[in-house]
């Protein structure tokens, strides 16, 4: 896949191709499905295939109080597109003085002119440009000037949910990693740095890797099932989200028990996927009744891992750069 970003939006890249457009946070099912719809057409009418994005996310820009925490980072999202067989990414920077550009510039400067768009393939109820005046109808009427068709999917879902970003967050601020994996099609993830942290899980006899991470969104406080790959290998691992109100702490840290693993991984870099919850956060009035918390949970995610397929374990973990 061909990366296209910067000043590079305003060139000439390519003569004809097939487009769709989105911010496509999470790269969920629903995105999946428009990639493939994309693929297909782009194959039938002997094009690329060219997926518009931006970078960042425009409420971040202009509203950022309400912008949304990203499912993916950036290079995650730039991986997930890429396993879709996307030939083209084009990232256009957006800034509050792209902002201003109008719908019909953008689409005839910028996906006409640079991309050379023969056809666009969009998602239910999208909408784009300066002020979101950009729709299917401003679509379909600069298609009939500037030579271009146009579908507008239906909504995609499954057992009467629609697939959408907003959806994902709310699961998994939710914890329920069985529904964030169904929505997304796989388990859902971050990845960090393994940092210092205040040794407590070290004293109760249960080692624990702090995990600082730049994702954005995090489940809710509480112990996950996980498996973490670390240096090339894939572990199970019982992770706890959460301040640690039983030793009085007041900041938020995401610590992982590695089963069966002892190696020093400090200021390694680590992937982590949330298969299920265990529990929520407790209080317990000492650190042996805590110990004895830990010892059942670390029996349950044993439980629960030994269920996964192991055929997945191999395809959990995406790459989360091109590099």
């Amino acid at each position: 896949m061909q990366i296209v970003t910067g000043v590079n939006i305003y060139n000439k890249i390519l003569d004809a191709s097939c487009v769709t457009i989105g911010n496509f946070d999470g790269v969920h099912r629903g995105h999946a499905e428009i990639f493939a719809h994309l693929k297909y057409n782009s194959m039938i009418r002997h094009l690329p295939s060219v997926v518009v994005t931006f970078e960042p996310h425009p409420l971040k820009v202009l509203a950022p109080e309400y912008a949304p925490s990203q499912i993916t980072t950036f290079d995650q999202k730039v991986a997930l597109i890429e396993e879709s067989g996307i030939d083209y990414l084009f990232v256009i920077p957006f800034t509050k003085e792209f902002s201003r550009l109008s719908a019909s510039n953008f689409v005839v400067e910028i996906l006409c002119k640079s991309l050379g768009m023969r056809h666009i393939i969009i998602g239910h109820d999208y909408a784009f440009g300066r002020g979101r005046e950009g729709n299917f109808s401003t679509l379909e009427a600069l298609g009939k000037l500037n030579g271009f068709t146009l579908e507008d999917l239906p909504p995609i879902g499954e057992d009467a949910v629609i697939f959408s970003s907003s959806l994902v967050r709310s699961v998994v601020l939710e914890g329920d990693m069985t529904a964030a994996s169904k929505y997304l099609g796989r388990y859902y993830q971050i990845s960090g740095t393994v940092v210092h942290g205040r040794a407590i899980g070290s004293a109760l006899g249960f080692p624990t890797a702090n995990i600082a991470t730049v994702n954005e969104l995090i489940p809710s406080d509480g112990v996950y099932a996980v498996m973490v790959e670390v240096d090339g290998l894939c572990v199970n691992g019982a992770c706890n989200i959460g301040c640690n109100p039983t030793f009085g702490g007041k900041t938020q840290t995401i610590e992982v028990f590695l089963l069966d693993f002892s190696e020093q991984i400090y200021d390694h870099r680590v992937k982590m996927a949330f298969i299920q919850r265990i529990r929520s956060v407790q209080k317990f009035p000492n650190g042996d009744a805590l110990k004895e918390a830990i010892s059942r949970d670390v029996l349950e995610a044993r439980l629960i891992l030994a269920e996964c397929n192991k055929e997945k374990r191999t395809t959990i973990f995406r790459p989360e750069s091109r590099a």
